[in-house]
């Protein structure tokens, strides 16, 4: 296993993170005693970085996982996300985020968060989240519940209007790093670079494109978009590859990213993430499926509020007037 360092923090994280949102029947029903197996299992292996949300199978994945780890808890870093908690259930006053930590330590059974995150930000207000989410995770770091604090979600424009006005130690970005989706790189890297600010990649798989399996029924992706991730399925397959294998290898290759989320539930699918540890020259296959995916690279699909997405007018708005307040502040 390789480790790297999560921006300025003291986190050494293994490059390849443990999802652990499928233990909350997120994509199928699982057995707690074979997740509980895998959780072990990647611990022995290396893999020290497991990263869950109480939205995961509305908390169940926080449940499983905080049993799983009874007796190894000081062998990881554990990360958990605040604000969201159901499809279309957010909260980011500070209340129920301080409320919602105490109730993530309850179930992880644990008494303090490696890196604390406020999940999904673009469906929240963005001075809200910087005038009083943040700040409430600072108090939680204060009195030792939270090690660092970060946030999380689609929109890199939101990720990014927050992180230039805030502090935070990470971001962890999804679907916006991968075999069909590049553009993280033109934006997202070069600020957390520039401001040493951590950053985690996640969903390395498109949330199931990349994977000859079932694509879930909830996925946000059009037709079009899936059709393509069963194209480069059948291109792996015909150089005897596997495309989950030559997915993950290419999102582990980056330079920055501290490490590569992806989600797993049981010791099968353990160890097949684990080849793609393993060196092999993908480059030539790799050429081939961007080549099929054609106009359908770069794809991104609406996420968040609707007067937030992807609006650049409104985030610079909201960047001016937060800039404005703090002018004026004595």
């Amino acid at each position: 296993m390789r480790y790297r360092r999560l921006g300025q923090t003291d986190l050494e994280m293994s490059v390849l993170g443990f999802g652990a949102s499928p233990l909350g029947n997120v994509f199928s029903v699982v057995d707690p005693a074979e997740s509980t197996r895998a959780v072990h299992q990647a611990i022995d292996w290396g893999i020290n970085f497991f990263d869950v949300s109480p939205y995961y199978g509305a908390t169940l994945a926080e449940q499983r996982l905080g049993t799983a780890l009874v007796g190894r808890r000081n062998e990881v870093i554990l990360t958990t996300k605040c604000g969201r908690y159901g499809a279309n259930d957010f909260d980011f006053s500070p209340r129920t985020i301080v409320d919602g930590v105490d109730a993530s330590l309850a179930r992880l059974k644990t008494d303090y968060i490696d890196l604390l995150q406020v999940h999904d930000v673009e469906f929240g207000n963005v001075e809200l989240i910087v005038t009083e989410t943040l700040p409430a995770l600072q108090g939680l770091q204060q009195i030792g519940k939270a090690r660092y604090i970060g946030i999380t979600g689609y929109s890199l424009e939101t990720l990014i209007t927050i992180a230039k006005l805030a502090p935070i130690d990470s971001i962890l970005s999804y679907c916006r790093y991968n075999l069909m989706v590049h553009d993280m790189d033109k934006t997202l890297t070069p600020l957390a670079k520039k401001k040493g600010i951590g950053l985690i990649n996640a969903s390395p798989l498109h949330m199931g494109i990349l994977s000859p399996s079932e694509i879930p029924t909830w996925h946000p992706a059009p037709p079009e978009i899936q059709a393509a991730g069963r194209r480069a399925d059948e291109i792996c397959k015909s150089h005897g590859l596997r495309l989950t294998e030559v997915a993950l290898r290419f999102s582990l290759a980056h330079p920055y990213a501290a490490s590569t989320l992806v989600g797993m539930s049981n010791v099968k699918q353990l160890e097949e993430n684990l080849r793609a540890l393993e060196p092999s020259d993908d480059a030539s296959v790799i050429e081939e499926i961007v080549t099929a995916i054609g106009s359908n690279l770069n794809y991104v699909w609406p996420s968040g509020r609707t007067d937030y997405v992807e609006s650049s007018a409104r985030t610079r708005s909201i960047s001016s007037r937060l800039r404005s307040d703090c002018d004026h502040q004595p």
